[in-house]
């Protein structure tokens, strides 16, 4: 283990003179990738000189005490810090503990939220937008940036889809486990008895895909323009600026219609075109990855219920991990952190047990 961590501080120095370096900092896709491995490593190799900075301090003061001939007001001083120190180097050796958990590749990167209407019709496309605010309000307050890349509305203002970018650093990591069925329960406006509906809608969080992982050949996708249409007249132009975009080999299709010329449609589009593809090439070649996370905090399937918002109770639970919080209203408003942290915590003791740490 010490070798490890003597390792881990070698290879931080090795990148730091790399970082310095003018034939790498001239070469933008060498010192991004560089970059990149630094910011990963830089944390754990700060822990580690903290450990070892604790480690030689409780060896020093018990050398202090095992001297005899050592001053008697410096020894009770090195007693009496012994207790602190040795608490300090407990709570220093569980932090690198989780730094040292196996790294999901795409913690670091923007993600792409897509949120889609489910069975309950009008209350279905209404919880959409509140989802979508939800996710839009904590991303503010996480300083992560919110750009809509597509929506489809309905008259009375909810969304049977929404797609939108999210960016900012480790917007994938707060975010990846909000993949699933999201169901409702509340009395609709329209309601005249006062009966309690179920509706529910279906999240998807990709993470955002670099030229560098994806290369989508131009013969492999058709591009379709029309012209743009929208609820209650919004949205419809005289011009072709809608596109959508079909990817032969996986099949995947993508709309986009949200800004007014085609050429910005298109670069949105081939957008969430790239991490859908993504996406699904890593589902599929990464097995391993995709089956910790299901044993984690659940698979993030389409078809699998994850979290349930009920109204009349104020409620919100995810049945992931079977929290319970009465805090329904502050979390739609974006307070989401103590739901998010609880989803870390549970998977980071999930990647320890298997760990056998």
């Amino acid at each position: 283990m010490n070798r490890r961590l003597d390792d881990i501080l070698h290879r931080r120095q090795e990148l730091t003179e790399m970082l310095a370096d003018p034939t790498i900092t001239s070469n933008v896709s060498k010192y991004t990738e560089i970059s990149r491995e630094f910011s990963e490593i830089d944390a754990v190799a700060n822990e580690i000189v903290n450990l070892k900075k604790i480690e030689q301090q409780i060896t020093d003061n018990e050398e202090i005490l095992a001297d005899p001939d050592c001053d008697p007001e410096l020894g009770e001083l090195a007693e009496m810090e012994l207790p602190e120190l040795k608490e300090t180097l407990e709570k220093s050796s569980e932090r690198l503990r989780l730094l040292l958990l196996p790294k999901d590749p795409n913690d670091n990167r923007n993600a792409i939220l897509e949120v889609r209407a489910g069975t309950g019709g009008d209350e279905a496309a209404l919880f959409s937008a509140d989802l979508f605010r939800m996710y839009s309000r904590y991303a503010e307050r996480m300083g992560f940036k919110v750009e809509i890349l597509s929506s489809t509305g309905t008259d009375i203002g909810g969304y049977k889809e929404i797609v939108a970018q999210i960016s900012g650093r480790n917007v994938f990591s707060r975010f990846k486990f909000e993949s699933g069925v999201h169901r409702v329960q509340r009395v609709p406006s329209t309601e005249t008895q006062g009966r309690i509906h179920t509706s529910a809608c279906t999240v998807a969080i990709l993470p955002e895909a670099e030229e560098v992982d994806i290369n989508i050949r131009p013969d492999d996708i058709r591009i379709d323009v029309y012209r743009a249409s929208g609820a209650g007249g919004q949205h419809v132009n005289k011009t072709e600026s809608a596109v959508r975009i079909t990817h032969a080999p996986s099949g995947i299709v993508v709309t986009c219609q949200d800004q007014a010329s085609q050429h910005k449609n298109k670069a949105q589009a081939m957008k969430v075109l790239q991490a859908r593809v993504y996406d699904k090439e890593q589902s599929e070649a990464d097995s391993e990855r995709a089956e910790a996370r299901r044993g984690m905090v659940g698979s993030g399937d389409r078809s699998e219920r994850i979290r349930t918002y009920n109204f009349p109770q104020g409620r919100i639970t995810d049945h992931r991990i079977n929290l319970t919080l009465y805090k329904l209203e502050q979390i739609l408003n974006g307070e989401m952190d103590e739901l998010i942290d609880a989803l870390l915590t549970r998977h980071q003791a999930e990647l320890l047990a298997s760990q056998g740490a």
